[in-house]
């Protein structure tokens, strides 16, 4: 029978170099700043077979300091940069949009969900449901 994984959490400052740089071949990679794996590796300064070997088990931990996630649900009237205006908006008081999707329009107004994330210490989402409420076409907002 196979044993489940157990995880740590570890400072790394204890952690030999490999892993961190395992983590940086991965982050060169995703933002298509190396072109494939070969390349990353040899950026970063590690074997393809290090790698490999520990790619798919290093992982960068984040906590839930690091934001709070919120879906919007929105009815929007059916004219030109309502949508662009909501963006906007949310982008001034600092949130970071994870996901937009809009319907098709049904009788002049379509439904919006637009999940963000929030970091600690800026605006709070009742804030940001006021300013949104606000925007000319909004037709109403809420969280989900």
């Amino acid at each position: 029978m196979e044993e489940k994984p157990r995880f740590l959490i570890v400072s790394t400052d204890v952690l030999p170099s490999v892993f961190l740089k395992v983590i940086e071949a991965k982050r060169l990679l995703s933002k298509a700043q190396a072109k494939n794996s070969s390349e990353a590796c040899r950026i970063v300064g590690i074997s393809r077979s290090a790698y490999y070997k520990y790619k798919d088990n290093v992982q960068v931990y984040e906590d839930d300091s690091t934001g709070q996630l919120n879906t919007l649900y929105m009815r929007l009237s059916d004219e030109p940069g309502v949508l662009s205006h909501v963006l906007q908006e949310l982008y001034k008081a600092g949130a970071n949009i994870l996901t937009v999707n809009q319907n098709i329009p049904v009788d002049a107004v379509a439904v919006a969900t637009i999940s963000i994330q929030i970091r600690k210490g800026q605006t709070d989402i009742e804030e940001i449901l006021k300013t949104v409420a606000g925007i000319y076409g909004v037709v109403s907002v809420k969280r989900i």
